[in-house]
């Protein structure tokens, strides 16, 4: 419950804090099992929907929240703190913004039976698709499509002839026209589910395609909010909560724990107490330009300006930031953990192993500071993708 207070910005934008909190309460106490079974299981993802967060960046139009950037990612964030591949997995609520660059009436089919839709997405490498009248025929393989098991719509990154460079295109389809093969064997982020998706010649509607960070479809303000800054927020904001779960885990550990080797309890050992200084420091400071990033383009956006590429880029760097920071964060968390965390599913290690798949996410790679100088240098825009 402190960890609920001290995330969730007041207001209740998304969720109220009594079912919220047993959601999260409930993922923290499964989070094994999730890690074993490589997917969150079907009823977690039920009880994503319906606390709101999937419906928490849907216009309201079509039932949902319109909740600010801010509000998203700091549930997210609570939920990493339980656990990291249920709050990658809750991420994707982000997903809205992807699909409101389809068509009016492609997003009122989508959502007519309510804006509760899970969206899962697989892009690179895109695979070609061939023209038939306004449809496309769709075939291939990707990897990758986290949350794919749990998703009701799968999108894929395609190329259509005549279309050169620039952000990928997706068609989205029903889950039941995509083969799932669970490929995914990881030491972190284990339960997330991102297996790879197999899809043999299946026709889409043009209209039911979009560029992924391509201009909206609605003219609301959240999403003049840049899309591909918040896609690589919300999986930084697991981070965020996970490195925070180690630094509680050190404290929890330290205040009794004894040496076996007779010495002093562990919370009184000179390099403990450093360590877990600097962990506090890295971590807080981090967060705070990665929230104030957020809250500047969030006012922008507000009134109905568009954000500049020097404050969306900013947001990128934060996030970039903020994701290393916290790989690093949940390492110096494992060491003090001492012999005690190298068991196979001690949090300290998992924390560490899940953080630092967050971090070599592309999004979040280090390539992403060259990007970031390149703009405050003036020496040109930065790619969509890193």
């Amino acid at each position: 419950m402190v960890m609920l207070q001290r995330l969730t910005p007041p207001g209740g934008e998304i969720v109220s804090h009594s079912e919220f909190a047993a959601l999260v309460q409930e993922i923290d106490a499964r989070a094994l099992a999730f890690r074993a079974a490589r997917r969150i299981a079907p009823d977690v993802v039920a009880g994503f929907q319906r606390v709101g967060i999937y419906r928490a960046l849907v216009a309201r139009r079509f039932g949902g929240m319109e909740a600010s950037p801010e509000s998203f990612l700091a549930a997210v964030e609570t939920i990493g703190h339980a656990d990291a591949s249920a709050g990658w997995v809750a991420s994707f609520g982000v997903s809205a913004f992807y699909l409101a660059a389809l068509p009016i009436g492609t997003l009122e089919t989508i959502y007519r039976d309510g804006p509760d839709v899970v969206f899962a997405g697989a892009i690179f490498p895109p695979q070609a698709a061939v023209r038939d009248g306004d449809d496309l025929i769709v075939r291939g393989r990707w990897p990758f499509a986290s949350g794919c098991t749990g998703a009701s719509l799968i999108g894929v990154g395609v190329s259509v002839g005549g279309e050169g460079g620039g952000l990928p295109r997706t068609a989205v389809m029903p889950a039941s026209a995509v083969r799932i093969e669970e490929t995914w064997d990881t030491i972190g982020l284990a339960g997330t589910g991102s297996h790879d998706v197999v899809v043999d010649g299946v026709r889409v509607s043009e209209d039911w395609t979009f560029v992924r960070g391509g201009a909206s479809s609605l003219a609301l303000p959240l999403y003049r909010y840049p899309a591909l800054g918040l896609a690589a927020q919300v999986l930084t904001a697991v981070g965020l909560g996970c490195a925070r779960r180690a630094i509680d885990e050190v404290l929890s550990m330290a205040a009794g724990r004894q040496s076996i080797t007779g010495g002093p309890v562990m919370a009184d050992k000179p390099h403990v107490q450093a360590s877990l200084g600097e962990a506090e420091a890295i971590l807080s400071s981090a967060r705070s330009f990665f929230y104030d990033a957020t809250r500047v383009a969030w006012d922008v956006a507000l009134t109905g300006e568009v954000v500049p590429e020097a404050l969306a880029n900013r947001i990128r760097l934060a996030s970039t930031h903020a994701a290393r920071s916290c790989a690093d964060v949940a390492r110096l968390c494992f060491g003090l953990g001492g012999i005690a965390a190298v068991q196979r599913d001690h949090i300290l290690g998992r924390c560490m192993q899940d953080c630092a798949v967050i971090a070599q996410h592309a999004f979040m790679a280090r390539g992403n500071y060259e990007a970031a100088g390149r703009v405050l240098l003036g020496r040109g825009g930065r790619p969509g993708y890193p």
